[in-house]
């Protein structure tokens, strides 16, 4: 009697091991602790990445105002350093967040970038270095540990809708790419623009406060089960032993090298291109406005039908836009229409790389995965856009654009070559599910 009693709960443990582990992914899954860290995420993408998107408004401020005698493509180094060190401190931030949870990496990064806005505020006109060194290298530095964390901490508390939930944490970053520059349009002109600097340094401060409140990061015992999250190496490349993870890696290396030059230049080109037009002032903010909608389009049709089944053809879709639409658009309708399209397609492109890295990847280490992936993309966001400047062969012609735009589209669609390629690594039948 006792054997058998004894057989019966050996034989009942896996299942309940099983229905407490179903029940842990459903919390995680769904639990309020898990949307709420999802909204702070926001928060922080918005006040920091969405700052970095708006430099398209300070590229045109610096060029026809601020640091008026410096050349266009000089001045677009500050917003890639910017996003250079974003990326390129990503390993460093996202493994810091694996073992330490993000309270005191959103205090740094939150007091840093209110830093470095109150220093901006007081440069004065013409000062390219001092511009460079407090925007591009300080605010980049200390964005670069809001950023990254804001996403791995997501990547804890979510698996099966984990492409939705990162989805949604990169409309922030589209949020402020509409926000800040709308913002700046309306106060330059009452306060001007150091007054304008301090006002957005205290919405920054506030966006942080309520991100550290709400955010949870879960134990560093809980997030994986691979057990190496205590004794993990800060910088992590053993992913790039994985054919897929590193062929991904050249894919969106390519991408990111042409992604954000139509952010930087289109409203030059438009006002360029079409003088006078009212529209070009609004550009930023309808590309950010679709991309959006296009964020959580993506995280909602990869969780269904594939990640990089839906990664590989945006980046495809977003350099024909590119070489089809705006190369040869001939009317200021087509313009907007290609911002509308490109805003939508390239937020996929920015935003499922990390969702496809989480599925090869214990969650322990998600962040120092994810952040070595992006420390060697940097590289591409780094040069992607002065490069693309460079080849601009006269700034007051329409013309004069058509270099940079072919290296934008050819770059997303090599790019989209190798991510095809990573998914013809996972599985050579394009149906399944990836």
């Amino acid at each position: 009697m006792t054997e058998k009693t004894f057989s019966n709960v050996e034989l009942q443990a896996p299942e309940s091991i099983t229905d407490t582990e179903l029940c842990e992914i459903k919390e995680r899954e769904g639990g309020c602790a898990a949307w709420l860290t999802v909204v702070g995420s926001i928060l922080v993408y918005y006040a920091s990445f969405g700052i970095m998107n708006s430099f398209g408004f300070f590229q045109n401020y610096y060029t026809s105002e601020f640091l008026r005698n410096t050349p266009t493509s000089t001045i677009a180094f500050i917003g890639t350093l910017q996003m250079a060190l974003m990326n390129s401190l990503a390993a460093i931030s996202g493994a810091l967040c694996d073992r330490y949870g993000v309270k005191y990496l959103y205090l740094g990064s939150g007091t840093g970038t209110i830093v470095a806005l109150l220093l901006l505020s007081f440069v004065r006109p013409g000062q390219f270095w001092q511009i460079f060194l407090i925007q591009g290298l300080l605010m980049g530095l200390t964005i670069a540990f809001g950023v990254q964390p804001a996403q791995t901490v997501v990547g804890q508390h979510f698996k099966e809708r984990r492409a939705l939930a990162m989805g949604l944490v990169s409309t922030g970053s589209a949020l402020g790419g509409i926000g800040f520059p709308l913002m700046f349009e309306r106060l330059l002109p009452i306060v001007g623009f150091s007054n304008a600097l301090r006002l957005t340094a205290l919405k920054i401060g506030i966006c942080y406060s309520i991100a550290l409140c709400i955010s949870t990061s879960l134990p560093s015992g809980k997030s994986g089960k691979s057990g190496r999250s205590s004794c993990s190496s800060l910088i992590d490349l053993r992913g790039f032993l994985d054919l897929r993870y590193a062929v991904l890696c050249v894919g969106t290396w390519f991408a990111i090298l042409g992604l954000w030059i139509p952010s930087y230049y289109i409203k030059i080109y438009a006002n360029v291109a079409y003088p006078g037009n009212t529209i070009s002032e609004y550009f930023l903010c309808i590309m950010y406005g679709c991309s959006i909608f296009g964020a959580i389009f993506g995280g909602l049709l990869g969780d269904k039908v594939g990640r990089l089944n839906l990664l590989w053809p945006m980046a495809l879709v977003s350099g024909c836009l590119c070489l089809f639409l705006w190369l040869l658009s001939n009317s200021l309708a087509t313009l907007v229409l290609f911002a509308c399209v490109y805003g939508f397609s390239t937020s996929s492109v920015s935003a499922l790389p990390a969702s496809i890295i989480g599925q090869i990847t214990p969650d322990d280490i998600l962040g120092a995965r994810i952040g070595a992936f992006y420390s060697i993309v940097a590289i591409a966001s780094l040069v992607g856009t002065p490069i693309g400047g460079a080849l601009i062969t006269d700034a007051d012609q329409k013309e004069g654009y058509r270099w940079l735009i072919l290296f934008s589209g050819v770059s997303l669609m090599v790019g989209s070559i190798f991510m095809l390629g990573s998914r013809l690594l996972h599985d050579k039948d394009l149906r399944k599910k990836w």
